[in-house]
């Protein structure tokens, strides 16, 4: 059993890869065989992420010290490559894996059949997502952001359409930009530094000086750079809100988690380099003055638009610049209750994002849009074994209370009023804030967070509030649609996961208060990793 349990941290990588790969080999006919195994797979990598997060927490003392290392090449670090589990990657694991099964069964409905490879691109992006958050050694970071990008550019374009395809070009466009930076920057830090193990690279950047310093610096910065892109940090994201509305329903609700990888790494690495004289690029004032720049164009976009998926793009970037102001502030008080807010905003968007194209079904152009793209893939005919009326189950009854009951719902979580998680989220954040104002000699910084969280809660507000009358009692045209099983359940589950998070926030905060600690003690994450043993030294394999 422990064997078992040792190799858990290469199964959210294993388990999407080896489903992808299979899925290219079955014909474009076998679509059920293809629907059941990626279903298959993303249950396997849910229960592989729950089963991370126990032992990162302790349980069965597998890992004492709260931190997992893994030598998929037998090699020691900083030698070979290395997976690290620790409380943060294995939450953002699951809340992969989670938004990954509610959109994945979503597309099931009719978004996988219009297209092709569609399944195999969703589980690379998965594994590329969770290879991410699991790799400790800055080139396979790299590696992972490709395989997730790569995938996603086959995604986004999924589906057909002029502004789908028009859109795709652009976000492929600035990805691949940003990537080119990333590797540039690695490039620039191997030279100074002879290493791309994260912990070793803490360890060899606080001896550095001179001109390596000044490289590593300069390597730093265009890695911090390339990371604020994928992060959707302003002026960097002007093309996230088209690209996010443009793209499917279940592909940009998935998306709703791929800026925060970005977010991630900063704060991954930006823990790792702070006891050794973090470099400007990842220190807590840049963050803090990106977040709010972020935080203010998101707000002023929400108020600027009407458009509800534009409104809901908007959202994932305020989410970004939301956490960048509070991770950008000093100490880890702030850090548990934004944790706690990035997975209550991540479920959010997500459902709202599958919620938005089924509220323009509602609408007489967006049930347009939609027979034109059915009758494109010849799923709207009657006659076809295609149709999509036939595989996605029964329809559920009152069908516009469903609809007006969610939309509330997404609209009370994005823009944290009570009684769901996204109030309990910037409850706490705000609480933290005002408590680090008091403490500070300095408290501008959080009183600045507080009236700039409060603000773009109110201007959603007043967004969200227009966009619900504007459709549910301003539109004399509106028409009833016929919502399926498949489609309404993920919304649901992830909405009711929203309350499940409010009813336990004691001990999810516990949790995430126990991450955040963790990261302010990267000597834990340094030693264990650098300590870490091939199994062949140790007479096994």
């Amino acid at each position: 059993m422990i064997d078992w349990l040792q190799h858990a941290p290469i199964y959210p990588i294993a388990v999407p890869l080896i489903a992808g790969a299979a899925m290219l080999l079955l014909a474009d006919k076998r679509r059920g065989l293809r629907a059941g195994i990626g279903l298959a797979a993303s249950l396997a990598q849910l229960a592989a992420a729950i089963t991370l997060l126990a032992l990162a927490a302790g349980v069965g003392g597998v890992w004492p010290s709260g931190v997992g290392v893994y030598l998929p090449g037998d090699w020691p670090a900083p030698f070979g490559i290395v997976l690290v589990v620790d409380r943060l990657s294995a939450v953002m694991l699951t809340l992969t894996a989670v938004l990954g099964l509610a959109s994945l069964i979503y597309s099931l409905a009719r978004w996988d059949h219009l297209g092709v490879h569609f399944h195999s691109l969703f589980q690379f992006l998965l594994m590329g997502l969770n290879g991410a958050f699991l790799t400790g050694d800055l080139f396979n970071l790299f590696v992972f952001f490709e395989v997730l990008l790569a995938a996603s550019y086959g995604l986004i374009l999924h589906g057909s359409g002029v502004a789908r395809v028009s859109a795709g070009l652009q976000y492929i466009a600035i990805n691949l930009v940003a990537s080119f930076l990333l590797l540039i920057s690695i490039a620039l830090i191997y030279g100074v530094t002879g290493t791309l193990n994260l912990a070793d690279l803490a360890v060899r950047a606080g001896v550095l000086g001179g001109s390596d310093r000044l490289l590593f610096e300069a390597g730093a910065a265009v890695l911090g750079l390339a990371f604020l892109v994928k992060a959707g940090a302003w002026p960097l994201n002007f093309w996230l809100v088209r690209g996010y509305s443009a793209a499917s329903a279940p592909v940009a609700a998935v998306f709703s988690i791929m800026t925060k990888v970005g977010i991630y790494a900063l704060l991954r690495i930006g823990s790792l380099l702070l006891p050794t004289g973090a470099p400007a690029a990842f220190s807590l004032d840049w963050m803090f003055a990106a977040g709010l720049a972020t935080l203010i164009f998101g707000a002023i976009g929400l108020l600027a638009t009407q458009r509800l998926d534009q409104l809901v793009s908007y959202c994932v970037i305020l989410s970004a610049g939301t956490l960048l102001t509070a991770l950008g502030m000093p100490g880890v008080r702030l850090t548990g209750p934004a944790l706690f807010y990035l997975l209550s905003s991540v479920l959010a968007t997500g459902a709202f994002f599958m919620l938005v194209e089924l509220v323009e079904r509602t609408q007489t152009f967006g049930a347009n849009v939609l027979a034109v793209t059915l009758d494109m893939f010849d799923l709207d005919d009657p006659e076809s074994p295609n149709r999509s009326d036939d595989v996605v189950g029964v329809a559920i009854p009152a069908a516009m209370a469903f609809l007006g009951l969610s939309f509330v719902s997404c609209a009370l979580l994005v823009t944290g009023l009570p009684p769901l998680s996204g109030f309990v989220a910037k409850f706490s954040l705000l609480s933290a804030a005002v408590a680090e104002a008091n403490a500070s000699t300095q408290p501008a910084d959080a009183w600045i967070l507080v009236a700039a969280v409060l603000a773009a809660g109110l201007a959603g507000i007043v967004a969200f509030g227009r966009a619900g009358m504007r459709i549910f009692w301003g539109n004399e045209e509106r028409t009833t649609p016929r919502l399926r099983v498949f489609e309404a359940g993920p919304v649901a589950v992830l909405i009711l996961l929203c309350v499940a998070l409010a009813a336990g926030a004691g001990p999810v905060s516990a949790y995430l208060d126990d991450a955040a600690r963790s990261l302010d003690q990267p000597a834990l994450y340094i030693d264990a990793v650098l300590s870490a043993n091939p199994a062949r030294t140790l007479g096994g394999h």
